[in-house]
């Protein structure tokens, strides 16, 4: 098969890269090293060392014997995606090609600008360029679970059955967005839909939970294949956050009450769940939602985790509360269904403590990397409710 992956210069495109290459099939990848550049711009960095794609490829091709095409460019410029397309003619196209941070999108209104510009004419370029020259591809889009908020209702994958007024439809499932990173997906999941209910295309949105996790099958062949471990208040994650802290000595920094639940899966089930969407693929004029996580907890389970994994490996953890830079619900129902990747053989990696312990011995290894003054959050949702660590919408109610 014949694969394109957008956005394979980060932290799931390259791991995805390899994974499609490793299996035979004929990768290339496209990357404008925007995450490089905004690491540059806020002085911070990937906790693991991080090649440049050029010499990833190139250690790939010596190690597994397979080659991976690349081209630099942004999918903004029309005339550019046109053309790698062309050449290319993808079987499959996996985007992963965006902005992919809340904080980063809520720091200014030139970030969020430049969120919008990058997420949403990025993939509506896409959308065109399939329609006009291969309109028979298969578009798995990398959306997120946040588009959804945090609903008083269970959540449905993508869609839901809706009665009013003594008639019936399946709907798209409400959105509730809760950063202008996140509104962007929304923008991303509408325009999709309508490409195949208008176009004919075919897609996957894949509504993806909070990853964790930095090993996988393929980058296990050599350390110069690793991904990037990003653990700062831009780019990184909750468990990343906490695994470093654990390790450095400072108190877990849980946002507000603690009791924001989302959805978290290992790298290697993403993976999974790509790879089952590749080989499993819509059909033309269907638009697919798969809600892709593995797991549900909130972020006071994470902390007391990380503790006693933290403890048991030897070192001192505490938890503290840290006043939430964010607008949203701390307490709150949270019942996601992910039936749909279970059901085509997804066979879950769960959270433990041997996983959780693999991430300190990460740490550990790049103590010497780590940036701490980029940990706490500087970035607030409402400056004008959070000044002076004033009470957060959320916890006022």
């Amino acid at each position: 098969m014949r694969i394109l992956v957008l956005g394979g210069d980060g932290y799931l495109g390259w791991p995805t890269a390899m994974r499609f290459s490793d299996r035979g099939h004929e990768v290339t990848v496209v990357d404008n090293f925007a995450r490089r550049r905004w690491h540059l711009e806020q002085s911070t960095d990937s906790l693991t060392p991080i090649t440049s794609l050029e010499d990833r490829i190139e250690v790939w091709h010596t190690v597994s014997g397979n080659l991976i095409e690349a081209r630099i460019g942004c999918i903004e410029d029309a005339e550019f995606l046109d053309q790698v397309i062309a050449e290319t003619l993808p079987e499959t196209v996996i985007h992963y090609g965006e902005q992919p941070s809340a904080p980063y999108s809520m720091r200014s209104r030139k970030a969020a600008v430049e969120t919008q510009q990058t997420n949403v004419i990025g993939t509506l370029n896409l959308l065109f360029s399939m329609r006009d020259r291969v309109p028979d591809a298969h578009l798995i889009k990398l959306g997120t679970m946040g588009e959804y908020g945090t609903p008083n209702i269970d959540i449905e994958e993508g869609f839901i059955e809706i009665e009013h007024n003594g008639r019936t439809d399946t709907l798209p499932f409400p959105k509730l967005p809760a950063s202008l990173y996140h509104a962007s997906k929304v923008h991303d999941s509408t325009n999709i839909h309508f490409a195949t209910r208008v176009w004919g295309l075919r897609a996957t949105d894949l509504n993806q939970g909070v990853v964790y996790g930095v090993e996988t099958n393929e980058s296990g062949l050599d350390p110069r294949l690793t991904t990037r471990f990003d653990y700062d208040e831009t780019f990184g994650t909750v468990l990343n956050r906490f695994c470093v802290q654990a390790v450095v000595g400072h108190p877990l920094t849980v946002y507000g009450a603690g009791g924001q639940t989302r959805g978290y899966l290992n790298i290697k089930d993403t993976l999974r769940c790509v790879e089952l969407a590749a080989e499993n693929p819509a059909e033309r004029g269907q638009y697919r939602v798969f809600n892709q996580f593995t797991e549900q907890f909130s972020v006071s389970e994470l902390a007391e985790l990380v503790k006693q994994c933290g403890e048991e490996a030897g070192h001192h953890v505490s938890i503290e509360t840290f006043p939430n830079p964010r607008v949203e619900l701390e307490h709150h129902y949270y019942n996601a269904s992910n039936q749909k990747l279970l059901d085509l053989g997804l066979e879950p990696h769960p959270l433990g403590v041997e996983l959780v312990q693999s991430v300190f011995g990460i740490v550990a290894e790049n103590r010497d990397r780590i940036i701490q003054r980029a940990i706490t959050p500087k970035t607030k949702w409402n400056p004008g409710e959070l000044e002076g660590g004033a009470l957060s919408v959320a916890q006022r109610t």
